[in-house]
């Protein structure tokens, strides 16, 4: 029913893991704020500038932005960029849109360092285990090794800037994972070209701020408790920097199907083409490149606490894992979070 969003392999679906919350004290008529729905999703922008701004013909900027990335990157649009190019079976070199090329390869470096479990190219094996109809189909062995070499980075390749090859005619492209956080940092790019520089900018509850609200207080950010049956507020990050900071969540406990006793996560990993089996139910990382973040936080989900933390310390990433074991949730931050000395979860 929605666009890139909505049953995607890697991320949740609506604001799932975090509830945006302006907490403390300020004055309302020193803060604007608008909000709307784009890409199968909400969004919310909160900002205050000294100079006065348009409301009106900012928020008409925000949606046809919005509206330019859904037609470039929505895997849910057969009209879109992204599906013109998957639609296209040939291994001959194709022109193709720099944003999505760019977004590939910020994606593949990720994949290299979770050891191929994160991969945009997933796509016919989330469709094969029933996630794209939300309905399970358990594939047999012959079949997951058969659709298993539909799947891999090494099959795409990159000409230049503005062209790709794919290897495998039939490969598809899977921009979900990393597109929420795309469109992030291009609305806060926006906000920032017309002089504003305290905003938090939030789209499907991936989030951006920058500076500070009025009258000196940090922007806080209510991260939701991992449980599929309810909402609750779990922690609260307070960010006391200036400088932009992206907050994004992945998490297996609202996307899911139950067979046999057995619990079937949406997040697959690309090296097996099975739902991953550990018992990470969310990571949030925390990143000055929404972008990053959007897909490191998919990555780190798929990777799991144990080598997650692992990857996440290798690479520099401030990452926040949540671990469910019967009925309680056991929290690890990677070594990176703990440098952050202006950013606070409590």
């Amino acid at each position: 029913m929605n666009h890139y969003f909505h049953t995607s392999f890697y991320k949740l679906l609506f604001v799932l893991t975090i509830t945006l919350m302006l907490f403390g004290c300020e004055k309302p008529e020193e803060v604007q704020k608008f909000a709307g729905e784009a890409q199968g999703t909400t969004y919310h922008i909160s900002f205050w500038s000294e100079q006065e701004a348009d409301t009106q013909t900012l928020k008409k900027a925000v949606d046809a932005e919005l509206s330019r990335l859904d037609q470039l990157l929505s895997n849910y649009r057969p009209d879109s960029a992204i599906e013109q190019l998957n639609k296209t079976v040939s291994s001959e070199p194709q022109s193709v849109n720099e944003e999505i090329i760019a977004l590939i390869e910020q994606a593949r470096v990720v994949s290299r360092a979770t050891n191929g479990c994160y991969d945009l190219t997933i796509k016919p094996l989330f469709d094969l285990w029933g996630f794209k109809d939300d309905k399970l189909s358990i594939p047999d062995q012959a079949t997951l090794q058969a659709t298993l070499k539909e799947v891999g980075f090494a099959q795409i390749d990159v000409i230049d800037a503005a062209h790709l090859r794919k290897l495998n005619p039939e490969l598809k492209i899977d921009l979900s994972s990393i597109a929420q956080g795309y469109s992030v940092s291009r609305i806060a790019k926006l906000l920032e070209h017309q002089g504003i520089e305290n905003y938090l900018v939030e789209i499907g509850g991936e989030l951006q701020t920058r500076g500070k609200k009025p009258g000196g207080e940090p922007w806080r950010i209510a991260l939701e408790k991992p449980l599929s049956g309810e909402r609750t507020m779990n922690k609260i990050i307070t960010i006391e920097q200036a400088e932009p900071l992206a907050v994004m969540t992945s998490g297996t406990y609202r996307h899911y199907f139950d067979a046999d006793g057995k619990r079937y996560s949406h997040i697959l990993d690309a090296k097996t083409g099975r739902p991953v089996e550990h018992h990470t139910v969310s990571v949030t990382v925390l990143h000055d490149d929404p972008t990053q973040a959007d897909a490191w936080s998919t990555a780190l989900l798929c990777l799991g606490r144990s080598r997650g933390l692992e990857a996440a310390n290798k690479s520099g990433i401030a990452a926040f894992f949540i671990e469910q074991q019967g009925e309680a949730f056991n929290e690890y931050g990677s070594i990176p979070l703990g440098a952050l000395n202006q950013v606070l979860i409590k």
